[in-house]
């Protein structure tokens, strides 16, 4: 199947490693120039760059400093003169606020913090791709999220309600973006997945998710980068403002 990707120019943040590394190689796969962006593995993204060549480029995003997603995507414009995709992978966990005592009992500046920087973040960095894409009526918006904020877990109240408002934005947005033209916003919502770099997390809660899944084991990242680059093509042409689960059916 063509994508409709070829010399497209994509935009995955969170692509220093996980799931944006294997988003990234599928895109570059299809003939995509990537712009992917690290905010503390630049070594990791911009070797990546280097593998994925044809101009792909490495630029530092930070989704807690307001400024940054605009300058992103002015990188982006200089360095390829559009934006036709943005696959949003990155993310703060919160990792701090994950806790058996209780959510009641974490401070306020740690909980507000989780959601501020997920829940800003995503929006400000919408936000700076949609005049681009509206002035060329083409774009692919798709937000990566967690079956945690449909399915719930102790200690991820405040990640999981960050991922549960990204719901709700992006359902938003793609009435407004359908209106501009080919612009399609859609989230897609992951299950615990193995990546090379949560290793310590599926070792200690793979056997539990597994057993949810009809497929009774858990994806890994090359299987879910697949599905959410197809969201994000061209190929693509009609789903929008939905979540999609990638989850292997739990």
């Amino acid at each position: 199947m063509d994508l409709g990707v070829q010399g497209r120019t994509v935009i995955v943040t969170g692509a220093s490693g996980g799931i944006g590394r294997e988003v990234a190689r599928a895109f570059a796969a299809e003939g995509a120039r990537l712009v992917l962006s690290y905010r503390s593995g630049r070594e990791q993204a911009e070797e990546l760059a280097r593998e994925l060549g044809d101009g792909a480029s490495a630029v530092r995003y930070d989704m807690g400093d307001p400024d940054s997603a605009d300058e992103l995507v002015d990188a982006a414009v200089r360095s390829t003169g559009r934006v036709d995709v943005l696959v949003h992978s990155a993310v703060m966990w919160g990792k701090d606020d994950w806790t058996a005592d209780g959510f009641e009992t974490i401070l306020d500046a740690q909980w507000t913090r989780t959601l501020q920087v997920n829940i800003e973040g995503a929006v400000r960095l919408t936000r700076a791709v949609t005049p681009v894409m509206r002035t060329s009526g083409w774009g692919r918006i798709v937000h990566l999220s967690s079956s945690l904020a449909r399915d719930g877990a102790a200690g991820a109240e405040y990640y999981a309600a960050s991922k549960a408002a990204l719901h709700g934005f992006s359902r938003s947005a793609a009435f407004s973006l359908g209106a501009s033209g080919e612009i399609l916003s859609n989230v897609a919502m992951l299950g615990l997945t193995r990546t090379d770099t949560n290793g310590f997390v599926t070792d200690a809660e793979g056997e539990h998710y597994s057993a949810l899944a009809p497929i009774k084991r858990l994806l890994d990242a090359r299987e879910v980068a697949r599905p959410i680059v197809f969201l994000a093509s061209a190929a693509n042409a009609g789903i929008t403002g939905q979540v999609v689960p990638i989850t292997g059916g739990s």
